[in-house]
């Protein structure tokens, strides 16, 4: 069964950073070299939305509000991707989850709570 545990989150000023992490286990090392993995937000009443994401051929993408402050990486050999931010506004305040996309199946983290304070 594969788990997907998120880290990192917490009360942090504005123009300050954080590094999320999400630990994936009970997945093979070749499913998640493979994963198309991304990172999501969602504030109450919104829709998730996708922050960030990358592909197994570590190409990467970005929604333009965090484009430029947001850095997502993934190290393969602890099948682990990383969300760095850096210049937090109130606005990113949300729960972050990581999601993997690997042989057809699809996989959520429990999330990680970032408040941003202003």
């Amino acid at each position: 069964q594969v788990q997907l545990v998120e880290s990192g989150g917490g009360l942090v000023q504005a123009g300050g950073s954080l590094r999320l992490s999400c630990a994936a286990s009970g997945i093979t090392r070749i499913g998640f070299t493979i994963a198309d993995i991304g990172w999501y937000r969602q504030t109450p009443g919104k829709q998730r939305e996708l922050v960030a994401r990358i592909a197994g051929d570590r190409s990467t993408n970005y929604v333009d509000s965090v484009e430029g402050r947001f850095t997502i990486s993934r190290d393969n050999a602890k099948n682990t991707v990383y969300l760095h931010m850096i210049s937090l506004k109130s606005e990113d305040t949300a729960i972050y989850y990581c999601n993997v996309r690997s042989f057809d199946s699809t996989y959520w983290g429990q999330g990680t709570q970032v408040t941003v304070s202003s």
